[in-house]
Order: structure tokens, then C-alpha cells, then sequence
């Protein structure tokens, strides 16, 4: 909102120019081609006036009005938004190779090192190469079964500072949150971040930012608004933040490395930050990297180590506390296969039927990245409509999984939908349900944030029992999500806690 009014004149000013010089032309074009139905746009602005955050829930009533195959413009910005199953695996399946590119936003080139990260970065074979890295040294099913100590000794933290506060009020998001840094900073630094809490929250902000609705993204001609962009500045000076911690960090793993050629992990070996070091030392990567490139990317792994798998457990206990039957069966499972099962607790949970579907079925109302964007290298027809090279397009998964033709009661928080159901998380022929994505670019971490995800839940609900505070009633709690990449909970949840014996 800030942005918007700090802009507001330079943007009526240099609008009028772009579209007095540019507009013409572009509805010559346009009127050559069948673009796909969409609202009435107004003159300059398109169709910014009809959205509103977050914009997956708009995006959906009006895909609603329009057609699962809509057009929006947003500025100078032309954006094709689809809502169906059908669509999104002749995008990310049938047509992948044209529709692997991700469009660049003002948070990505600045945040993310011109996009040289993972998540951003243009496809091919520099993505590919940072991509297998991090899933060799961080992602594989090895990796993670490595790690489960790590795991274990967090959740033990998380669990004792919670019995400190039994019988209180507790900001369980906070609490989360910052269990899903440490195990992320453990497992990719080989130690918790110096200044873990500064850390933690400059990428939350940096992440509610990242909507790719931010001004300047929206008239990316106009120089006077990328000038006076109040989230371009902002940006700008959280980049400055995140180099201090992240340099630091690696600049600690090099003196270390000097000293202990074993590395920097918990393990007695590397961790990702010195696997990255290394193979620039040795200069044979096929695609050299710098130290802005392994930034990139360790900004990447923290954000989606940290804010997917936290964001799925809150989301998970919020549904929970609004839902006390499941709770109760939830618990129940988990308190009759813990019980008495002091080791090899992992192996237990791994096979807890119950929980997976309450997991399942809280990915499906709150997916950790609610809509896909794509950029499309080559023009192609869909439908009987022209979507131009060059397009972005924008794949809502919320909207997907709450589709009525998909979804009997899709509003509805019920586990047991999956119960007969073979809907895993890596698509397969079923697009109707992708809280990871698909296609080459779907979310390389799966079994990493699941193993997080599994393990911190069955702890929380074998542990405590769960209440809300006095005057707070279930059906009262805001469901809506914060603006951002990533779609976590507006507002944090606070409960109280009682151990359970």
C-alpha cells in the first residue's frame, strides 16, 4: 500500500506516455490474435483495479466469471491465469520444454543475485547443475535419513520450551518458525546462523514481498516508477542485510575449512556451504560460480527449508484446533504407536497412515506455493485461444484444489478424502492436486520437507494436549494468507499448552 501511494502520481504521469506511445500498437497486435476472455480492462491500468490480496482468491472468483483459461492485463504486464487440471498438465507435462521459463520480477534480480538462483534462475544447464548440487549434498533420501538426528535434537528444543510454557499462552507459529530455521541451518550451514532471528525475519519479509504484483514489475518500461518503487528501495536495503549474514557465513567456512579440511558439518564432513566452496576452488564446474551465486542459492534453501515446511505444520495445527475430532483421532494413532518407543521413533512416524492423509489434506487447502508462474518461450494455441511468446502465465493451484468439480465439499478440512485415493506428491497423471508443483521445475525438496513436516507434527501431538485461549473460538480464526511467494498463515497462532503424561 505503501508503494502504491508513494508512486501514485509518477504513475498516472508515465502510464499516460506509455500507453499514448505504445498502447496502439500493441492493440494492432493484439487484434491479430484470439487472446484468451477476460474482464473489461480500463485504459493504462488493465485489470489492477479488480485485484486484490491475496491474489490467488481473486484470481479464482474471477476464473470463475471468465473461464479456467483467463486473460489479465496488469499494467504493461500481459498475464494468462489458469485454474484447471487439464490446462496446468498441457502446461507443465504435454508442453514442458516451452514453459520452463520463470518470468523476472524486481525480487528476483535484486534478492536473488540477477536470478542466479535455483528457484528463479533461467533453465538450463546452470540450473541444472546448482540444482543437482543441492540435491546431492542436502535433498536426496540419503541426505535426509542423515539428518534425522539434526531433526530429532531441534524437535526435543521445540519440545522443552514448550513444557517451560505449560499452561500459558504460546505463539506456536513463532515457535515453529524458528524450529524450522535451526534444522535448515544445521543441515545446509552445519550451524545456526549468528543472528538466526534477524535472519528469519528478513527473508519472511523479503518472501511477503515476492508476490510479483509489486509496481515496478507491472510498468517495467517506466524508469520513474522503478526509481521511486518504495518496495524497490526496501528491497534494495534487506539485500544489504542478507549479504552481511550470508557473507559471514561463508567467510566463517573458509577459515574453518583452513583449519579442518574435514568440513563444516555436524557429520564430520562437508555441508552444502562447503561443497560450494570447494567446487569453485577447483574451477572445473562447467559453469563457474561466484560468491553472489552461492548466496543466491543458500538464500533459496533456507527460504524453502524454512517457510514450507514451518507454514504446513501451523497451517496443520490451526486446522486441528478448528477440527477437535480429528485432533482427537489424529492423536490417538500417534500416542498408540509412539507409546513406549523411546528409539527409532522416525521409523514409527514414516509409517503413521492417519497423519499423512491430515498432512495431505492440509497441503490441499493451504498449498506452500499457491500458484505457479511460468513464462512461455513460444506461441501456442490452447483451447482455441493464442497464448503469445513471451506470455506469463500463472497456474493457481489454490484454486485448483478447492475446485467443486474435483473436490466434493472442497471447503471443507476432511482427511479421510484420501483415505481411497492414489494421489501421491510428484503428479503422476493427476493435476488436480500439486502442492509441490510439476514438471521439471516442480519443488526438488519433497522428501526433505515431508520428513520435517511428519516428525515435528507426531512430537507436537504426542506431547501436548492443545487448546485455545480463553475467548478465542475455533470457528472465529482468520483463515486468510499472508501476500507473499509463499502462502503462510496471515496471522500467527497462539495456544495453550498442557503436557500430556
Amino acid at each position: 500500500m505503501a508503494d502504491l501511494i508513494t508512486t501514485a502520481a509518477a504513475l498516472i504521469l508515465s502510464a499516460i506516455f506509455i500507453f499514448l506511445f505504445t498502447n496502439q500498437q500493441k492493440s494492432r497486435n493484439s487484434k491479430s490474435i484470439k487472446l484468451p476472455p477476460g474482464p473489461r480492462k480500463l485504459p493504462i491500468i488493465g485489470n489492477l483495479h479488480q485485484i486484490s490480496n491475496p491474489p490467488f482468491r481473486c484470481f479464482r472468483d474471477l476464473s470463475n466469471q471468465h473461464g479456467p483459461l483467463m486473460h489479465l492485463k496488469l499494467g504493461e504486464s500481459n498475464v494468462v491465469v489458469v485454474s484447471s487440471p487439464d490446462l496446468a498438465k498441457h502446461i507443465l507435462k504435454d508442453l514442458n520444454p516451452s514453459f520452463t521459463e520463470k518470468p523476472q520480477r524486481v525480487f528476483s534480480d535484486i534478492m536473488l543475485y540477477h536470478s542466479s538462483d535455483i528457484a528463479f534462475s533461467p533453465y538450463g544447464g546452470y540450473w541444472r547443475q546448482m540444482r543437482k548440487l543441492c540435491i546431492n549434498e542436502l535433498l536426496s533420501p540419503k541426505m535426509v535419513q542423515l539428518f534425522q538426528s539434526i531433526r530429532s535434537d531441534e524437535t526435543s528444543r521445540l519440545m522443552d520450551s514448550l513444557r517451560e510454557s505449560s499452561g500459558r499462552i504460546v505463539n506456536l507459529t513463532e515457535k515453529i518458525f524458528s524450529h524450522s530455521s535451526s534444522v535448515t541451518c544445521r543441515a545446509a550451514f552445519g550451524g545456526v546462523v549468528v543472528d538466526n532471528e534477524a535472519f528469519l525475519k528478513l527473508t519472511a519479509d523479503a518472501t511477503a514481498m515476492a508476490s510479483g504484483f509489486e509496481i515496478a514489475d507491472m510498468f517495467p518500461s517506466s524508469r520513474i516508477i522503478g526509481a521511486l518503487s518504495w518496495t524497490k528501495r526496501r528491497l534494495k536495503e534487506m539485500r544489504w542485510e542478507l549479504d552481511v549474514i550470508l557473507d559471514n557465513v561463508i567467510d566463517q567456512h573458509r577459515r574453518n575449512r583452513v583449519e579442518n579440511e574435514l568440513g563444516n558439518s555436524e557429520f564430520g564432513s562437508e555441508d552444502l556451504v562447503d561443497v560450494f566452496l570447494r567446487v569453485k576452488e577447483e574451477g572445473k564446474l562447467q559453469f563457474p560460480i561466484d560468491k553472489d551465486n552461492i548466496k543466491a542459492v543458500l538464500h533459496d534453501v533456507f527460504v524453502a527449508g524454512t517457510d514450507t515446511s514451518a507454514g504446513t505444520i501451523d497451517w496443520t495445527m490451526t486446522e486441528l484446533l478448528r477440527h477437535p475430532q480429528v485432533m482427537a483421532k489424529a492423536q490417538a494413532e500417534v500416542r498408540q504407536a509412539l507409546k513406549g518407543n523411546s528409539t527409532e521413533q522416525n521409523d514409527i512416524v514414516r509409517n503413521l497412515k492417519y497423519l499423512k492423509l491430515v498432512i495431505k489434506e492440509a497441503l490441499r487447502l493451504h498449498p506452500p506455493i499457491p500458484m505457479l508462474y511460468r513464462a512461455s518461450k513460444e506461441e501456442h494455441m490452447m483451447n482455441g485461444y493464442t497464448i503469445p511468446a513471451g506470455e506469463k502465465v500463472t497456474i493457481n493451484i489454490w484454486a485448483m484444489h478447492r475446485d467443486p468439480r474435483y473436490w466434493k465439499d472442497p471447503e471443507m478440512f476432511k482427511p479421510e478424502r484420501f483415505e481411497n485415493q492414489s494421489l501421491d506428491f510428484v503428479g503422476g497423471d493427476h493435476y488436480h492436486f500439486l502442492p509441490f508443483g510439476a514438471g521439471k521445475r516442480m519443488c526438488p525438496g519433497i522428501t526433505y520437507g515431508l520428513a520435517n513436516v511428519e516428525f515435528t507434527l507426531s512430537q507436537l501431538l504426542y506431547n501436548f494436549d492443545w487448546v485455545l485461549p480463553t475467548g478465542v473460538r475455533a470457528e472465529d480464526l482468520d483463515m486468510t494468507e499472508n501476500n507473499g511467494l509463499t502462502a503462510a498463515r496471515k496471522h500467527n497462532l497462539s495456544v495453550v499448552v498442557t503436557p500430556y503424561n
